[in-house]
């Protein structure tokens, strides 16, 4: 009954996991389109930089996230 209970609260652990790095990621690459619009506003000439840098940090938030999904999963999985 006791390893149940512990492969339910894996199970839990990793979904919950997971979910947390979906979230953070959304938050994140909200934050840094919220700072790239900004940008922009202040300074339109440097739109080309700051749009590449801008898909450049959210590509590497991007990845940590899925990492991080990965991890839940095998961690509800394993």
């Amino acid at each position: 009954m006791n390893f149940f209970l512990l492969e339910a609260l894996a199970n839990a652990g990793g979904a919950i996991g997971a979910g947390l790095g979906a979230i953070g990621a959304g938050i994140g690459i909200g934050q840094i389109g919220k700072g790239a619009l900004e940008s922009i506003a202040r300074q339109p000439e440097a739109i080309n930089d700051i749009r590449s840098n801008m898909i450049l940090t959210a590509a590497l938030v991007e990845g940590a996230a899925l990492f991080a999904i990965i991890i839940g999963f095998l961690a509800m999985v394993l």
